[in-house]
């Protein structure tokens, strides 16, 4: 009997001990369930610190390039207009710098989109741009931009073919000295023939017009000021988007 009661007591003493074993195993786990939703949390909360901050440097981004474009789509078109390159129908209402009243919003548009276009395909292909980031070479190259446009509207040559060339030339020249990247050469060749299709269009309508066409129903030379002021926008979105980070490229 004794034997018995022995074993009887060791049987209960194991109950005990496998109940409390499989309590703390279910304590333990909760507490691991709660500090992982602790951690989830805090991850959501991050994630959308970080989503918020992106969104809210994109709308400064665009803001800035907005105003950059609609200023210098002012400041250009008076060049062109004070030497009658440009001719806008008589009722449009003038402005203090005697342009259409749609020009310069598109002109800030078109700008917001392309100077954030040029640093996402820099990320896209894994090929952050680096050459000259300092903001003296940005201004220093919308100079030349301002530049190049003015001897559009003031350099008088024998043809426009001469000239085209020239400013072929300069505006290689400015790819050259503040870009000197596949992407940039590309993006600004794109934007020439894009634009340069819009405007032939809007010439074409008679929404307004070159003096001394040559190129279909504008200015040969139109395209190399579309392509300079793509590439001079593009490196202000650079410089924009030098506080986010970049991938980069790996073999």
């Amino acid at each position: 009997m004794p034997r018995l009661e022995g074993q009887c007591w060791s049987c209960s003493c194991t109950r005990v001990r496998h109940k409390g074993g499989v309590k703390g195993t279910v304590w333990l786990a909760s507490k691991v369930g709660e500090a992982m939703s602790w951690v989830n949390s805090l991850l959501n909360l991050a994630c959308e610190a970080l989503g918020s901050h992106r969104a809210q440097s994109l709308m400064q981004r665009s803001l800035v390039l907005f105003i950059v474009g609609t200023f210098l789509a002012l400041i250009l078109n008076l060049l062109q207009i004070q030497r009658n390159v440009t001719l806008f129908p008589e009722e449009v209402i003038p402005t203090i710098f005697s342009s259409a009243w749609w020009l310069p919003p598109c002109c800030g548009t078109a700008a917001a989109v392309v100077g954030l276009l040029y640093p996402c395909i820099d990320s896209h292909l894994g090929e952050p741009h680096k050459f000259k980031r300092e903001w003296a070479s940005v201004m220093r190259c919308i100079a030349v931009f301002v530049g190049i446009n003015h001897a559009s509207a003031k350099l008088d040559f024998a043809n426009n073919m001469q000239l085209s060339l020239t400013l072929a030339a300069l505006s290689l020249g400015l790819w050259w000295t503040f870009d000197r990247s596949r992407s940039g050469l590309g993006l600004g060749i794109t934007i020439a023939f894009l634009a340069t299709l819009i405007t032939q269009f809007l010439v074409y309508n008679g929404v307004y017009q070159y003096t001394s066409p040559d190129f279909l129903y504008i200015r040969s030379w139109l395209p190399c000021i579309f392509f300079s002021g793509g590439v001079t926008v593009g490196n202000i979105g650079r410089q924009l988007a030098m506080g986010i980070p970049e991938k980069t490229h790996k073999d």
